[in-house]
Order: structure tokens, then sequence, then C-alpha cells
């Protein structure tokens, strides 16, 4: 029986038409942090290790592995998703297509996030909560996935909606101003926006190599040369053309690496074999970040290597466990609560941004509400399941953000 569990788990990614719990899992448990320290901002005394390091500090708080996370199982994503389209028929144009479109979908999101989260002046005659509400519910409209089936009459209902809310972003692009009069800008593009580009780059690079696996090794090898000689100052005029001078798409290219490895079916190894020699690789990157250390500080803010290498480690660690507990030994309910997080990851994200302008609009201060210590922590749990929550519940009405 476990060796029928085994084979199971590593099946062909051409012909992968199931999910991979996971992945899912790794992803809604990425998310669910991602919620809860993006939360720790209402509470004081909150531990050390949870937060952010400081810009000049050396050190590896929880905050700082999220992001990174994310990145690794977008990464991992990227394959599965590809080759699930190309099994169907379409075209490698088409895909590039669809690459572009989505991307350009996060960057749109992140841009109008990063703005309002910025402020906005008086002058712009909107309040930031009111702002913010009207922008994601515009979001809603334009990419909610809508049910295929349908009358023409709804179809051309939802299309109006989709114009008005498009309309609507666009004038708030041109009145936004923000607290200093400064006008709409990329400034450092938002979570969402990094994470359309880096979308875009690595998915790009693996259509290009899917089967010429040399060509994606050294793509993410390039990566980290990259953010090594930007940690060094080497780029030069060169410096930020690519956000994060590479260290986001090296992440992302380690997930994709990885999911080939536990996926592919012509390997001559087994599932035990791939675990073990995965992990061996993971533990490499993490004496890597030990010994690049020595050299550079541990950094999320300043994106150095060992921020890369530890990041990448423990990501691959962990992923490595998931996997062992929910496809080989066949766990995956254990994490139903917060699989909704997994699934509808991009509704999940933007419900926090609701909550906390309707909370602002009706007079709620989450940040006098369990505010400190042990209280305030379970306080960000308990809003996490929530948002968690609210994210299933939006999916049974038919509304889930997809790009």
């Amino acid at each position: 029986m476990e060796v029928n569990k085994n084979q199971m788990a590593t099946s062909v990614i051409s012909d992968n038409v199931r999910r991979i719990a996971s992945i899912d899992i790794f992803r809604a448990l990425t998310m669910f942090l991602m919620i809860f320290v993006n939360d720790l901002w209402s509470v004081s005394g909150v531990p050390h290790w949870m937060e952010h390091a400081a810009f000049d500090e050396d050190m590896l708080g929880l905050s700082d592995l999220v992001f990174p996370s994310f990145l690794f199982i977008l990464g991992m994503s990227i394959p599965l998703a590809i080759e699930k389209r190309l099994a169907k028929g379409e075209s490698k144009v088409s895909i590039v297509k669809h690459i572009f479109i989505r991307s350009f979908a996060l960057l749109v999101m992140g841009l109008f996030s990063v703005n309002s989260g910025s402020g906005l002046s008086d002058t712009v005659g909107i309040s930031k909560p009111i702002f913010s509400l009207v922008m994601v519910i515009c979001f809603f409209i334009i990419w909610n996935n809508y049910p295929k089936t349908g009358s023409s009459i709804h179809k051309n209902i939802q299309l109006v909606m989709k114009i008005i809310a498009a309309i609507v972003l666009i004038i708030f692009a041109i009145i936004y101003r923000d607290p200093s009069g400064g006008y709409f800008q990329p400034r450092w593009w938002g979570i969402l926006g990094l994470i359309g580009w880096t979308y875009l780059l690595c998915a790009l690079i693996y259509l290009l190599f899917r089967k010429r696996r040399y060509g994606l090794i050294l793509s993410g090898l390039f990566f980290v040369l990259l953010c090594i000689a930007g940690s060094n100052k080497w780029l030069g005029i060169f410096s930020g053309i690519i956000p994060s001078n590479g260290c986001f798409h090296a992440f992302t290219m380690a997930g994709l690496l990885l999911s080939l490895v536990m996926t592919q079916a012509d390997s001559k190894l087994d599932v035990k074999r791939k675990i073990m020699y995965s992990a061996i690789i993971g533990i490499i990157f993490i004496i890597a970040g030990w010994i690049s250390n020595k050299w550079w500080i541990i950094s999320k803010l300043q994106e150095t290597p060992p921020w890369l290498f530890y990041c990448t480690g423990i990501s691959i660690l962990f992923y490595l466990f998931i996997y062992w507990l929910t496809d080989i030994k066949d766990n995956a309910r254990l994490f139903n609560i917060i699989k909704p997080a997994g699934t509808s990851t991009l509704t999940c994200y933007l419900i926090p941004s609701i909550l906390y302008a309707i909370f602002t609009l009706v007079g709620f201060s989450k940040i006098s509400f369990a505010s400190e210590g042990i209280t305030g922590l379970i306080k960000c749990v308990c809003f996490s399941f929530i948002v968690v929550g609210i994210t299933a519940l939006l999916r049974k009405v038919n509304i889930k953000l997809k790009i």
C-alpha cells in the first residue's frame, strides 16, 4: 500500500490533472502566516523573533521567512500549471498571453495597494478606507472567477460591471495624491506587484527551457549570482532593473526545480530517494547561508545572499515535511480548516484590506482591542482564521479571484 502511494506521488507532470495536496497546504500555511504577521502591527510587545529584522540588523525573523516561502511555492506551481495547459492542447502563444495577462493583473493590484498604503492627501476628497474598500471591490468585480454557465444577459451585465470597475480604478489613479502631494507611481510595486514581476520572468523561463533542465538550473544560478552582485554593489546603473536584483526570482526558481524533481516520471529515483536528496540540497542551502553570513548580514530588506540561502533551505525542508505528511502519509485532512487559503489565495490575501477599511469606517480600533502580548498574538491568530473563513464563505457564493 505504501508503494502505491509513492507511485501516485510521482505521477508524470504532463498527465497531472489532480491537485498535489502538499503544494496547496504549503501555500495555505504560508498565506495564513502572511495574514498573521501582517496583523502584528496592531500588537505591542511582540517577541522580536516574530518580527521583521531592521534594515541593518543581522537576523532572520519569522516575518522575514513568509514572503520567500510564498515565492518558493509559486515556483512549485508553475510547471504543474503550464504542463496542464499544454496537456489540454493550448499553444505556447496562448500560454505566453496568459502569463502576461496574469502578471499585468498582479502589477495593477500591487500598484493600487502600495499607493493606497502610502496614504491619501486631503485634496483627493476621499478617505483612505473608502479608497481602499472601493479599490478592492473593483479588483473582485474585474477578476472574479464568474461561472462559465449563464445567460447572455448575465454575461453582458458582468462585462458592464467590469468596464465600470476599470473606469473607477483609472479615475482613482488620476486623482490620487499622497500626503506630500506625490502622484500615483510604482514606488516599490507592493507585494502583489513583486509577485507579478517574479512570476512573469520565471514562467517564461520555464516555458522556454521546460525540456532542458540545465537551462532552468543555469537560470536559477544566474539569479543567485545577481543577488550576490547586487549585495556587493557591482551592478551600478543596472541595479534595480530586475526587482530584488534577482533574489525573489531565485526563490521561485528553487521551488520550480524542486517541483520537477518531485514529479518527474523519467527519473530512476523512487520517492524516498527524491526526498533524501532534496533534503540534502536544503541542508546545503542552510550551510551556504551560515558560510555567506561571514560576508553579508541576514537581511530581508537588503535582500542579501544569507537571507536567500537560509530561506530557500528552510522552504525546501519544510515542503518535504508537508509532502511526506500529506501526499505520502495521506494526512491532508489535518489542514482542512485552512485549505481555502491555499486554493483561493489571492482572495484570502485581499480580504484583510476590506476588513481594515470597514473597521476604520465603523470606528472599531483593532489597536486598542487585545493589543498586548499573548492576548494580542491570540487575536492575530483568530483574525487569520476569520479571514480564511470569509474566504471559504465567499467561494460558496462564487466569489473567488482568479487570474
